[in-house]
């Protein structure tokens, strides 16, 4: 099942500045001085007072619903008697009440939305859930506020529904090694739609892409087969290596049979070194390079050592 959609967030079309608030008691209070003015010093009828009260009451209100100011990154829809006016703000400005009314205030800020979907199919029929955030803003105040009923809520049902469609038209495997192609993509089928709504997408980024437990094992028993499967060829290219060095080492002793016994008395020699080493060698290698003599000096000479320590 699909995440709700956040509703809306946008700020009331009714909000008071404070500075019309202070301003429209100003006046409250300045009238009921001049009513109590008028009637206990210009002794004057009550009515009169009263009426000069009620004329200084409505200028009030009319000024404390009059007044109103917009924040730098923020513009007023304005309706005069229904149609379309025009956009005022930022800062201060005047709305004629009654006959002037504030459809909506528009942020122009970057705004950050994270949207997903669940449970989608790819093209391999695989179930996938993903969850993205969409970076946006709104260029064009008019078009936001005239072209659709709640541009935040449509911008969000579009992003699902453009992520769902984008997944169905991939592979599993695209869609893990391919975020940044999965990123454009969605970026410009957004973009296609909200552009008439005066919105324009600055990037798509995809935040987790999960897929079932059962496939992800088989995947890593796949991915660590394949790593075996590598370190086995490597294995036999090194083998291979050796080999040739060790076929073209042997060209040098092929006619130099001296220099052969000599090698084979220095491995024999580097493995009696060793404590505790037993070292097994053909008869016929000990009767043709006197390999008897060579480990009676070798023995002789640890003798020496141990005794001198």
């Amino acid at each position: 099942m699909e995440k709700k959609v956040p509703k809306s967030t946008r700020q009331s079309s009714y909000r008071i500045p404070a500075i019309a608030i202070v301003i429209a008691l100003a006046v409250y209070g300045i009238g009921a001085l001049f009513a109590y003015f008028l009637s206990r010093v210009m002794q004057l009828s009550e009515d009169v007072g009263g009426a000069i009260l009620a004329i200084f009451i409505l200028l009030g209100t009319f000024l404390l619903y009059g007044i109103k100011i917009a924040n730098q990154w923020e513009k007023a829809i304005v309706l005069r008697l229904g149609r379309f006016k025009g956009l005022c703000g930022p800062g201060l400005f005047w709305v004629t009440p009654v006959v002037e009314s504030i459809a909506n205030w528009i942020d122009h800020r970057v705004m950050v939305t994270p949207f997903s979907a669940e449970k989608t199919l790819t093209k391999d029929t695989v179930p996938v859930d993903v969850d993205a955030v969409l970076f946006w803003m709104v260029w064009d105040a008019e078009k936001a506020a005239l072209e659709v009923e709640d541009y935040r809520t449509a911008i969000t049902w579009a992003a699902q529904t453009a992520l769902r469609e984008v997944i169905g038209q991939m592979y599993l495997a695209d869609i893990l090694v391919g975020r940044a192609k999965m990123d454009a993509e969605l970026q410009r089928i957004i973009d296609e739609r909200t552009t008439p709504w005066g919105v324009t997408v600055q990037s798509v980024e995809i935040r987790d892409i999960v897929i079932p437990q059962d496939l992800e094992d088989a995947m890593s028993r796949q991915a660590q087969a394949e790593r075996e499967r590598q370190a086995r060829v490597i294995l036999g290219e090194s083998e291979k290596q050796i080999a040739a060095s060790f076929a073209e080492a042997s060209q040098a002793y092929i006619n130099n049979p001296t220099a052969l016994h000599l090698r084979a008395m220095n491995m024999l020699f580097e493995g009696l070194k060793e404590k505790g080493a037993l070292v097994i060698v053909p008869s016929s290698a000990v009767d043709t390079m006197n390999l008897g003599g060579l480990s009676g000096l070798v023995s002789l000479a640890k003798d020496q050592q141990l005794e001198g320590s």
